[in-house]
Order: structure tokens, then C-alpha cells, then sequence
């Protein structure tokens, strides 16, 4: 949101209280505290004019501070408010006569108390990372021809601006289809079902990081507005509705670093099980189907020789009008639990499509309405719409009874078979003239309703299904929401460029502390044609999760063309080998907040070629993925400095530039780093199965002298099998703590 005409005027119909000069400082506690003026003060006639911010820095964690700009602190401020994980820290604070400071680990904040209000902060060794300075920190009145101290609430806005060095880039702000680098852009944190061929998102995340080692995370589930490098071309603002501003300047002095803290702060993403790596089938939204069309597909796939671990019933596994009701549509599906029986017998996992909406045709509406269970109007009744399901109501998660009521009626559905769930939607949620029940802001719970929706439902497949096993496919989301795996990008289209705008949300999702996403493999809507299909499933199948989904077509191989059967069959099935490694890069994702799909940047970020790269990534930290967006099969991708070699074909490349190749539709620029010892598993059958048994341990391109060790995680909790693979007068050896067989092979 803008607040000025160019950089000297205000915006019209705006009146601004700036951070101008410090006029007090003192210690409470563990946090410094400032007193702002709005005005220069020369005088005491100066103390009654322009107004005053509170200002208070703490530190929440060791290298993190928190901010937080008060204007009127008596500000109602119900909440929600996102959940935060802090730990004990004994900041170091300075009050000097000249300058105030806090300092948390390697990171301090620097206030002058003399001259001009600013603020900066400075990293490992003095250096300066950002700061706020002149007109940054502020609060604006929308006016509206009443005298200000009358405003109606809502008017206000708390704003801070952090400036940007020469070549800094801004990363990140949650799931975004624009352009890859954030400057220049406006991004308002309101969750959307817009697609993905717009500036709205389903997942706004008030957090950025940039390529100096540092990121921002605003503390605030309402709609934050960022301004990055456009309004002030030389900032990233942002700004908040109401009188106060809370945010945290995370400093890991390296963007992996950086994604550390801020998922330490804000939770780690849980570890999916390893089933839910393999390929997912769905039976597409708006198709015809029945038990007979579904082990049809089921069938298709297994005698095509193509691993298929999850099979997801979409909406019509309810009665139309009746989402949602959790009841099969009993025309359809006489018998569920007889059906859901049979293909587990056959190794599948099953999902089925869910939303917190209750349709007025549901028989959960009327029983739903008599208890209060639904978000209600300002006047008692319930609040409703057409849009979606007739007569539709939401469930308000902020009242106990109704998350009991609701995940007693998934509980039924668990129990017949079912072992996760698609939660779907949880962005339309209205906030104007509705209450909740525990009287939450609407304004913030509009994003906010996201978490508790998700997070109601990952509780509930723990407590049924067993710590481990619990995995959702959704789509919404907040900040925190990536302790809840796995989301997906949403509605894509059938085209190579919403291929690529995929991508880059993903990317996005990446740098917004999300280990794992996933994509409707070939578009959601419309049919993709064949090319599009084939080179698409080589990106889905070598991404975290993979599901074939669409909306008014299925999305078997066979209906696209014979080769796209085997594009399916050989990449799922060189997905399945490959998960000792990718199990390995899930467990870091679970305990470091390090994506499993990486974009180049956090793993090159000493490269600046690497700054603007959205057609490529690292999945994990060994292998580098560039899907090809072309009909004719021309990709242009960058190899860092170093060797590489072709996971699919041994070929050895020297990194260090830009290379312009054609490949076939069973193929892609997928490289190994050098210097690398990849653990390739034995079963390309499926996705869960003993990784250290008769592992084949490739080593490729191993120095003389140079030792590699890595650790394969068991997908059932036993201790991890390691391994150390050691160079040494031009021949490897391997130290292992394992007797289960494995095997060496050496790639020069």
C-alpha cells in the first residue's frame, strides 16, 4: 500500500506521524525501548504536537530481534495472532549518550539518540545489513473529514520501511505466480482463489528474505501490504491495518541459515511419510466415476509397470449440493469399506477430498446450525453464500465444540479406510459483519483461518493414523502453515507457461520456509496435449510430492499418447530409486527448515548467476533439475562452477556457464555434483521400503584424498545406516556401520 506521491509528498486524503528524532530511551526488562517523536523537538512547545511511537526491540531468539511500533496503545487487539516458538536469550543491551543498543547473538540493532531518527542493523562484524531511516518508520490516518481523534478504527496503519543495498534481491512473501525476484513489485497478504496466472496467491506468507543473509518476517495474519523496491525503489516497506506493527529482523548471515531460524521460530515442517513420496492418481473433479472407473486406473497402471502409491477420490465421492456431508455417495459407491478394503490389499494408500464448507443441502447444516458451529453474522444468524456450495456456512475453528464436531465426522471416514485427506479451500472467509466464537478479529482471521483449519485436521490423522503417518494435500495457507505437509500450487492451466509460473511459486514457497509442495502434474484446467503431459510429469515426478489431477479430463498416461506411459513409468520409477537420497533431503527439510527443492540461490549463493534463476533448482543439495518448457525440447539452464554429471547418462560437464541443449521426452538436464556419493535403492517398485538394503552407492567424481559421508534415514524410525566413501591412491573404500549388503559404483 502506497503512502506517498513520489518521494517528498504525501498521498492525498493521508495525514503521517514519522519517527522523527528520539526523545527518550530506556531498559525494561530484556528489551530496549524508545520513545520516537512525530516532530523535530526544539522546544517544549515541540512535545505537544506531531505525536509519538513507542518503539521496542527484544529478542525472541538467539540472532533474531524483534520490532514493534506502538502508536495508540490502547488499541483493542483481540487476535489471532501467529504462533511463535521463542527460547530463553540475555540480549546484550547499551545505553549510551549518543546511541542506543540490542544485541541478540550476531546481530544488533543501533538507534542514534541524537540528530535524525534511524535505525540499523548490523551482522557478524559491524557490517550494516538494512535500516530504517528518513520517513521509514511511521503511522498513517486515512482521513475522512472527522477530526482525527474520532477516526473510525480500521483508518490507521502502522508502517516501516528497510532499505535495500545495490544488488539486494527480495525472495519469498508466500506463494507467488509473478516474477521470481520480488522488486519492484506490490504484494498484499490476502489469501485468493485466483489461479495461478495472477498477482493473487493461496498461500501469503509475511515473510522475505534477500541475498544478504538476512529476512523479515512481519507478525501480523491480517492483510500486510509490502511496497519491495517500488514505491521507494530503494526499500521494501510494509504496513499493517490498526495502531501497532510487530516484526523480526532473522539473521542467519546465509539465506540457508536464514530459512533455519525462521522455521525454528515459526515450526518445522513435519516429516511426511515415505509412501507419500511415490506417485499420487486422482480421479480428476468434475469426471464420471465409480469404483469400476477407479480400479480401472488402478489397473491401467499396474499393467503398465508404473508405481502408483496414493489414490485420491476427489469432491464426487460426496453427492453433489451435499459438500460436505463425509458420507459416500451411496449411487456411486454402495459399499466403501468393501472397496477402500480391496485397494489396500493391493498397497494403496487412499485420500479423499474435504473443505470447511457445509452446503445448506448437507444434513451437517441443520445440526451444525442448532449447535453454533458456524461463523455467525453480527446479528446472530448465519452467515451464508452461494459462492461454491448453495446456501453454503464455514465452520468457525475458533470454537472447541465445532472442531470436535467436525473431525468426529472425518473420524468416520478414516476409520472406513481413508488414510489422509485433501483440505482444500480455507481462503474465501469473509470479514465483514461476522463474529467467531471466540471473538477473534475477523480482518486477521481471513489468513488466519487457514492454520487452524489445517492444523485441526493434520492433529486428528496423528492421533488416528500414528505420529509419522499423517500427511494432507492443501491448498491454503499461512505463515506456520508448513508444519502441516503438503501443500499443493492450486488451479494451473494446461500450457508450458503456467508450467513455469508453477515453478516459480514453488520456488517462492521455498524461501518462505515451505520443505515441501506439489503441482497438478500437466494443469488443472483444460487437457494439456501430449508434450505438454510428458515434459510436465519429468518436473512433477522430480519434485517433493507428485499427483496426477485435473479438473474435467483424467489424467492417466494412456490417454495423452503411448510415450507419455513411458515418460510416467521411467520417472516415477527413478523416483522410487532414488529415495534413500530423498528421504535423506526430507528429514533435513523436518529438522533445519531446508527445502527439499531448492532454488539456486540458497545453495549457490556465493554465485550471483544464481540470483534470478526460476527455470531451475536443486533438488536436495546434490542434484540439479532444469524441466524443459519448450515443444520442441530446448532447455537453456546454468551449471555452477564444478563437475557435474547426467544422472541418466554418466556424461561429465564442466559447470561454470550456460548451456543450450535438445533432449527427447524420457530426458532432462538432471545433474549430480562432483564430489558426491548418491545412494541409489534397489526397489523402483514403490516408495516405501528398506533404503539401506542393497543400496548402490555412486560415487562421482571423487577427489584424491577427499572423503564423503551420508547417512540413509529408515523410512520405519530405526537409527540411520552411514556410510563414509574415501579416495584414497585412486581407489574408494567405504566405512559403514551396516552389514546389510550394498554396493560401489565409481563414476570418473
Amino acid at each position: 500500500m502506497k503512502f506517498t506521491n513520489g518521494y517528498w509528498l504525501t498521498r492525498l486524503g493521508y495525514q503521517m506521524v514519522y519517527a522523527t528524532q528520539c526523545v527518550r530511551a530506556w531498559q525494561d526488562g530484556q528489551d530496549l525501548v524508545l520513545l520516537a517523536s512525530g516532530v523535530p523537538v526544539r522546544g517544549r512547545g515541540d512535545v505537544l504536537a506531531g505525536g509519538t511511537l513507542e518503539v521496542r526491540f527484544s529478542a525472541p531468539r538467539k540472532n533474531i530481534i524483534r520490532v514493534s511500533v506502538t502508536h495508540f496503545a490502547g488499541a483493542a487487539d483481540p487476535g489471532p495472532w501467529f504462533q511463535t516458538r521463542e527460547e530463553p536469550v540475555s540480549p546484550e543491551i547499551c545505553l549510551q549518550e549518543d546511541f542506543a543498543s540490542l544485541r541478540s547473538g550476531d546481530l544488533t540493532v543501533r538507534v542514534p539518540r541524537t540528530g535524525a531518527w534511524g535505525v540499523e542493523f548490523l551482522g557478524r562484524d559491524g557490517c550494516r545489513l538494512t535500516g530504517s531511516g528518513f520517513r521509514g518508520m511511521a503511522r498513517a490516518l486515512e482521513e475522512d473529514g472527522e477530526p482525527a481523534s474520532i477516526q473510525r478504527h480500521g483508518k490507521s496503519y502502522m508502517i516501516d520501511s528497510l532499505d535495500l543495498a545495490v544488488g539486494e534481491n527480495v525472495y519469498g512473501l508466500g506463494e507467488r505466480f509473478t516474477a521470481y525476484v520480488k522488486n519492484g513489485q506490490s504484494v498484499d497478504m490476502w489469501n485468493a482463489d485466483g489461479g495461478t496466472a495472477s498477482q493473487l496467491a493461496y498461500k501469503n506468507i509475511p515473510f522475505y528474505m534477500t541475498n544478504r543473509g538476512y529476512g523479515v518476517f512481519v507478525e501480523d495474519p491480517s492483510e500486510v501490504s509490502f511496497e519491495v523496491a517500488s514505491e521507494k525503489v530503494e526499500r521494501v516497506q510494509f504496513s499493517v491495518p490498526g495502531e501497532k506493527l510487530v516484526y523480526d529482523v532473522i539473521y542467519g548471515g546465509t539465506p540457508r541459515e536464514t530459512l533455519n531460524l525462521y522455521t525454528a521460530l515459526t515450526g518445522r515442517p513435519a516429516l511426511p511419510p515415505a509412501w507419500s513420496f511415490g506417485l499420487w492418481l486422482s480421479t480428476s473433479f468434475t469426471t464420471d466415476y465409480d469404483e469400476k472407473t477407479v480400479t480401472s486406473f488402478i489397473d491401467g497402471m499396474a499393467q503398465r509397470d508404473i508405481p502408483l502409491s496414493v489414490f485420491h477420490f476427489d469432491c464426487y465421492w460426496m453427492q453433489g449440493y451435499n459438500w460436505c456431508d463425509f458420507t459416500w455417495d451411496p449411487a456411486v459407491f454402495p459399499d466403501p469399506e468393501a472397496m477402500l478394503r480391496r485397494y489396500h490389499d493391493r498397497g494403496l494408500k487412499l485420500c479423499c477430498w474435504i473443505n470447511p464448507y457445509v452446503g445448506q443441502a448437507s444434513p451437517l447444516f441443520a445440526e451444525g446450525m442448532k449447535n453454533g458451529y458456524f461463523i455467525r453474522k453480527t446479528d446472530g444468524s448465519v452467515w451464508q453464500t452461494d459462492l461454491w456450495q448453495a446456501g453454503m456456512a464455514i465452520l468457525d475453528v475458533t470454537n472447541p465444540a465445532a472442531r470436535d464436531w467436525y473431525c468426529a465426522k472425518l473420524k468416520v471416514v478414516l476409520d472406513q479406510g481413508i488414510d489422509c485427506l485433501k483440505t482444500d479451500f480455507g481462503e474465501r472467509i469473509p470479514v465483514r459483519d461476522v463474529v467467531y466464537y471466540d471473538g477473534s478479529d475477523p480482518l486477521k482471521m481471513h489468513n488466519y483461518y487457514t492454520f487452524l483449519y489445517n492444523q485441526m485436521v493434520f492433529d486428528l490423522l496423528k492421533r488416528e493414523k500414528g505420529e509419522g503417518q499423517a500427511i494432507l494435500f492443501a491448498r491454503s495457507a499461512t505463515a506456520g502453515c508448513q508444519q502441516f505437509p503438503v501443500h499443493w500450487g492450486g488451479d494451473n492451466s494446461a500450457s508450458y507457461v503456467s508450467m513455469a509460473e508453477t515453478l516459480r511459486a514453488g520456488l517462492s514457497m521455498s524461501h518462505s520456509g515451505f520443505g515441501f509442495w506439489s503441482h497438478d502434474i500437466s494443469g488443472f484446467e483444460s487437457t494439456a496435449p501430449a508434450d505438454v503431459y510428458k515434459r510436465w510429469a519429468a518436473f512433477g515426478l522430480l519434485s517433493s510430492h507428485s499427483r496426477l489431477h485435473g479438473s474435467s479430463s483424467y489424467r492417466v498416461p494412456w490417454l495423452f499418447d503411448e510415450e507419455s506411459v513411458d515418460v510416467v513409468r521411467k520417472f516415477s520409477k527413478l523416483k522410487c530409486t532414488l529415495m534413500p537420497y530423498l528421504y535423506r533431503t526430507a528429514v533435513e527439510a523436518h529438522e533445519c527448515g531446508m527445502p527439499m527443492m531448492r532454488p539456486m540461490m540458497l545453495e549457490f549463493p556465493e554465485d550471483p548467476a544464481c540470483d534470478y534463476l526460476d527455470r531451475q533448482y536443486m533438488l536436495g543439495d546434490r542434484i540439479l533439475v532444469a524441466p524443459v518448457f519448450d515443444p520442441k525440447g530446448e532447455v537453456t539452464y546454468y551449471l555452477p562452477e564444478g563437475t557435474w554429471y547426467h544422472l541418466l547418462t554418466g556424461e561429465k560437464v564442466v559447470g561454470g556457464g550456460w548451456r543450450k541443449e535438445t533432449y527427447d521426452f524420457l530426458s532432462l538436464p538432471l545433474f549430480v555434483r562432483g564430489g558426491t556419493v548418491l545412494p541409489v535403492g534397489a526397489c523402483d517398485s514403490r516408495a516405501e521400503y528398506d533404503f539401506a538394503k542393497e543400496v548402490e552407492l555412486r560415487a562421482y567424481g571423487l577427489a584424491e584424498g577427499q572423503s564423503f559421508s551420508l547417512q540413509i534415514p529408515a523410512p520405519d524410525g530405526t537409527p540411520d545406516a552411514e556410510y563414509t566413501v574415501t579416495r584414497k591412491n585412486g581407489q574408494c573404500t567405504v566405512a559403514t556401520d551396516t552389514a546389510k549388503p550394498w554396493r560401489l559404483t565409481v563414476i570418473d
